[in-house]
């Protein structure tokens, strides 16, 4: 959802309908007040901000959001006829992610709100796992020890992603059960044991790195390399 707070109609009417033929959900309001109530109901992705508004400005508006963690982080585009560097510079100390000069063409609009919209985005989750000689590629599903490819069972793969996302961490071998074969495997726990052998037959000089905690389980000790 993108907020367009601007209090001429047909440039609000114009950034709606760009917004939403783009693919995007979009809400305008004429002044302030509708936009922070709006803002109580539900916190949107990005928003549009005019300096000039009636009753409070933009740039209150935008020191408000800043100030408040429930909203600190959305990112706001200041869409304003107010030119000057000073305008710019005032709006971007005071937490303004982009400043566009009125009038302004649609593409570049949309340009700019998905380039404000990628460096806002939270970071993908890590698909790559390295520890000491051990890299796992999550998406390839690639194991190498030392530079050196290792061909490993589906079981054997999960088995070691598990120990790697989890260093240090001791797993019982009924828990390794649970999250590698899944909680509906009533097998032995001595097929968890048979499959660490493999892993450390097939990590070679890494195999250290799989610790055995007497009569509990096993962990990957990176301090055992």
């Amino acid at each position: 959802m993108i907020y367009s707070v601007e209090d001429d109609q047909s440039i609000r009417d114009l950034v709606l309908y760009a917004l939403r033929q783009s693919g995007y959900e979009a809400e305008g309001f004429a002044e302030g007040q509708s936009f922070r109530e709006a803002m109580q109901r539900q916190l949107p992705e990005l928003v549009l901000l005019d300096q000039m508004l009636p009753g409070v400005d933009g740039e209150t508006l935008l020191l408000e959001m800043r100030r408040n963690p429930r909203t600190a982080n959305i990112p706001v585009i200041m869409l304003t006829a107010k030119g000057s560097e000073m305008d710019k510079v005032r709006s971007l100390d005071s937490g303004a992610d982009d400043y566009i000069v009125k009038p302004f063409g649609v593409m570049e609009l949309l340009s700019r709100i998905k380039a404000v919209l990628r460096r806002a985005a939270p970071p993908e989750e890590l698909r790559r796992l390295e520890i000491e000689g051990l890299m796992m590629d999550l998406d390839r599903h690639i194991v190498t020890s030392d530079g050196e490819n290792v061909t490993l069972t589906n079981k054997e793969f999960e088995l070691l992603k598990c120990l790697m996302q989890n260093p240090q961490i001791v797993f019982t071998r009924e828990k390794l059960l649970d999250l590698v074969w899944d909680i509906s495997y009533y097998g032995d726990t001595r097929t968890v044991d048979a499959h660490i052998r493999s892993l450390r037959q097939k990590l070679k000089a890494n195999a250290t790195l799989i610790g055995t905690v007497r009569g509990v389980g096993y962990r990957l000790d990176v301090e055992q390399q």
